[in-house]
């Protein structure tokens, strides 16, 4: 099959023609992607991973090829959403309600199953799933667990997006953070997942949306999608605007959905006394946070919080946002920039890093 590899570091990814598929066994879901958005992620795994070859693209849709034995939740012809990481339903974490941690979707970091084995390989040997589903390929076999049946003939160029972006921002509103109505909210970073946190904080109810983004297009998609104040990052002293925002209080709730030591200490900073700061992007593995005084924290009780996949349980939360677009209180069509074909995947990349667009979609098969 025709996939596009990573291959080392720095390098931009390979169109390649024979990829060769292993499955479904038991348990298992042989999938026909159809559509993958292009997520940060995907990016950073890019610059800084050296476990190749890989299959990247985690916000995956397609239609069932074909069940292994045992697999009840879906069936052949099926339209499903993937996800990074799905619920066992029977480890610790998943008993302590906490899905994104659970032990066996944790092995999605490994670019294997949790078995060890991969489903793709070439010339013999394995070729690594990135970030747990390996989107950027024709087809791709996932655990049942990591994959959820949605409506026949809903657009899957459209909902893919809840895969992962969507996924995540929302998500950090909903059930990281937990924002009540009548509060107020800083969001740092409007891409995809900045813009679903965005859309999360006015599902929430939030009276106040701040949403920071040096990049004037995206200012104006926040103002469309539900915030109520924009900032320029460039322009403005962040922190002196969000103070006289709030009217010097602060805020309840900081987003950081960039992935920044610097967004995260600046969020502890104009979070108000009992104020929660969240980092919702993924910030490089060797990065350091610094915040001035530890005192100051433990004397104002605030909080920082991590959130890993908007602390979703994909198989609830999943038809949950996916019922929110339908009744029109998650917009997704205008978080959608630009539709690749895979063999122009590269072109997608480059505008990810060019803060072009919010996010681009590929179409992985050329009828």
């Amino acid at each position: 099959m025709k996939a596009a590899l990573h291959t080392g570091i720095g390098k931009e990814l390979t169109l390649v023609n024979d990829v060769e598929l292993v499955g479904p066994k038991e348990g298992e879901v042989l999938i026909k992607t159809e559509y993958c958005g292009i997520c940060h992620s995907d990016v950073s795994v890019l610059d800084s991973l050296d476990l190749t070859p890989m299959i990247l693209g985690h916000e995956a849709a397609g239609v069932v090829e074909e069940i292994g034995d045992g697999v009840t939740s879906v069936s052949k012809g099926d339209y499903v959403l993937m996800t990074p990481i799905g619920p066992c339903g029977t480890c610790e974490m998943c008993y302590l309600q906490r899905h994104t941690l659970c032990e066996r979707g944790q092995t999605f970091v490994f670019g294997t199953l949790p078995d060890g084995s991969t489903p793709f390989r070439r010339g013999g040997s394995p070729v690594y799933q990135g970030l747990g589903v390996g989107g950027f390929a024709e087809y791709t076999v996932l655990e049942e667990r990591n994959v959820i049946r949605v409506e026949k003939g809903i657009p899957l160029e459209t909902v893919c997006l809840i895969g992962c972006g969507v996924q995540t921002g929302v998500g950090s509103v909903l059930n990281t953070a937990k924002v009540t109505p009548d509060s107020t909210v800083l969001v740092m970073g409007l891409g995809g997942v900045g813009l679903s946190v965005v859309q999360g904080a006015r599902i929430a109810k939030a009276e106040k949306i701040i949403a920071s983004d040096p990049v004037k297009e995206r200012r104006d998609k926040a103002l469309q999608l539900g915030a109520t104040e924009v900032i320029d990052p460039n322009d403005d002293d962040l922190i002196n605007a969000v103070m006289e925002l709030t009217l010097g209080k602060g805020v309840d709730y900081a987003f950081d959905a960039v992935g920044n030591s610097e967004l995260i200490a600046l969020g502890l900073t104009v979070s108000r006394a009992g104020g929660s700061t969240v980092i919702v992007g993924a910030p490089p593995p060797d990065e350091e946070l610094k915040f001035s005084s530890a005192l100051h924290l433990m004397m104002t009780e605030k909080r920082l919080l991590g959130s890993l996949l908007g602390s979703c349980n994909a198989q609830e939360d999943i038809p949950l946002l996916i019922d929110y677009w339908q009744k029109g209180l998650l917009d997704l069509e205008n978080m959608i920039s630009q539709t690749y074909p895979l063999g122009d995947i590269n072109s997608g990349i480059a505008d990810l890093r060019n803060s072009i667009g919010i996010r681009s979609v590929i179409k992985i098969h050329e009828n």
